[in-house]
């Protein structure tokens, strides 16, 4: 009887750990309800924000929302990212990605840039990205963008 109660008793503690690792992999790393469209210094390769160039052009953003969770899953709503000079988006998609600083295998600090797929994006600077992307081991201060196939970005957390 001893034996019985003791598996049940490793049995439901096991089922604890499993839940609480499920919920840990489901937690928001980041959320966030605004971003901000490229412009000034950071167009272009000169000033890239942690290796990412930003667009040749001023971009401007309606509404940019998401979240990252910590299994990797981003979403992000854009609407209305499009060139200040003409008030259009000649990109045909658009592609997430984030910006984490990590630690090397040596113990020292290092970027690394993850990339979703494209996804397809209207002349009205509208696009819907849901993807799941592979994160480091660490994420330390992640950074949300919207870039372009080529990877220059053209909106970014802030404000």
């Amino acid at each position: 009887m001893r034996k019985i109660v003791s598996a049940m008793m490793l049995l439901a503690a096991l089922s604890l750990v499993s839940l609480s690792t499920s919920a840990q992999s489901d937690k928001d790393i980041l959320s966030f309800r605004d971003m901000a469209g490229v412009s000034g210094p950071f167009r272009g390769p000169t000033n890239a924000i942690r290796g990412i160039p930003g667009g040749g052009a001023n971009w401007i953003i309606d509404e940019g929302r998401g979240e990252l969770r910590r299994d990797g899953r981003l979403r992000i709503r854009v609407r209305g990212l499009v060139l200040e000079s003409t008030g259009a988006n000649p990109s045909a998609t658009f592609k997430g990605a984030v910006s984490c600083q990590t630690i090397d295998a040596t113990g020292a600090p290092a970027v690394t840039n993850v990339f979703t797929e494209e996804f397809p994006a209207s002349t009205t600077g509208d696009s819907d990205i849901d993807a799941v992307v592979t994160l480091p081991a660490r994420c330390f201060a992640p950074i949300i963008f919207v870039t372009n196939a080529a990877g220059r970005w053209f909106a970014v957390t802030g404000y």
